[in-house]
């Protein structure tokens, strides 16, 4: 039996209905979230795009595409100036957003590579599928996405450089607003947009309006950046 024309109408539009909402399909897929994966070894690129692969969040791609809002997948076992370097031409060049895997990171690493533009690190022992998507999410949105340890490590420095410059003659002032440093000292907490707007009774899109004024105006890349010059002006 032939289907009516109106049948046919409400069919079309059911399929397309289920395409916005299942990943995979050819509506689904244009929300994947491109992922280029760099490594110093093949073994390490074919691990982590082996727990991408397949993941409905993500796409891998060959290349970083800043055009494409590509987030690049960086992993390295310790941080010498070859990957540091690696880092700035990555955020710095091809503009695009940073996820970094790597095995350690000295204390006087840290802050090099979060004002390189890096807002989220994944320990290599950690680099679960599940943790590496999370990762690129956080990155992708600009949010920051740090261990805890390396986040109480990363306050204590910024600390230790705040103190160290107090009194200094004619430090430069950041101007922070009492509503911009009220959201820097919950994201500094770990708070996402959604948690940071319902403690302050804002709404998701002022908090994102208020992280995107405060890091333009001060040309800072990303939140951990924000947080990293806010505690070091003594703001938070």
């Amino acid at each position: 039996m032939l289907s009516s024309p109106r049948t046919t109408e409400t069919g079309t539009a059911g399929i397309a209905a289920m395409g916005a909402a299942v990943p995979g399909v050819a509506l689904g897929t244009r929300r994947r979230i491109p992922v280029a994966v760099q490594a110093p070894d093949p073994i390490s690129r074919e691990g982590a795009v082996s727990q991408l692969r397949g993941r409905p969040e993500v796409e891998v791609r060959e290349e970083v595409s800043a055009a494409a809002g590509t987030v690049a997948l960086l992993i390295e076992d310790t941080l010498d100036e070859g990957a540091l370097g690696r880092l700035r031409r990555v955020v710095r060049s091809e503009g695009a957003r940073a996820v970094l895997v790597v095995g350690t990171i000295r204390e006087t690493e840290l802050l090099d590579v979060i004002e390189c533009g890096v807002g989220a690190i994944v320990w290599r022992r950690e680099a679960t599928a599940h943790r590496l998507v999370q990762a690129v999410l956080a990155a992708h949105r600009g949010d920051g996405d740090l261990p805890a340890d390396l986040l109480g490590r990363l306050i204590s420095q910024v600390g230790t450089l705040h103190r160290g410059a107090a009194g200094r003659p004619g430090a430069p002032s950041l101007g922070l607003a009492p509503r911009e440093v009220d959201v820097l000292r919950l994201v500094a907490e770990g708070l996402d947009t959604g948690e940071i707007a319902s403690k302050l009774s804002y709404s998701e899109r002022t908090v994102k309006n208020v992280m995107h004024g405060l890091t333009t105006r001060l040309h800072l890349r990303n939140r951990a950046h924000a947080v990293a010059y806010a505690l070091r002006e003594g703001y938070i």
